[in-house]
């Protein structure tokens, strides 16, 4: 029997609206995810966004990809309410 790593998706939700409708506010948020889980180590099996949601599926256990949302989630937050001087983009990270 071979051990397989864990795999866990996690998703962020915007709390108004369809903020990633517009294209710069979706490739950021796509470009952070994949800066972050590099930077961290975390590869990422795969990752898409809707207009309003992000989804995000890791290959390590629910701690960690938890600690990964709350990250992009505050980043962006972060860079969503300077930008736009509005926010925040997220409510709170859930696992999908």
């Amino acid at each position: 029997m071979t051990d397989s790593a864990p795999v866990t998706t996690v998703r962020l939700r915007a709390i108004f609206g369809r903020p990633l409708a517009d294209e710069r506010v979706r490739e950021t948020v796509l470009a952070a995810a994949a800066s972050l889980a590099e930077r961290e180590g975390v590869p990422i099996i795969g990752i898409s966004a809707s207009d309003s949601a992000v989804e995000t599926t890791l290959a390590c256990d629910r701690i960690a990809a938890l600690g990964f949302a709350v990250e992009l989630r505050r980043a962006t937050n972060a860079w969503y309410e300077g930008k736009y001087e509005s926010g925040p983009l997220w409510a709170e990270a859930s696992e999908g």
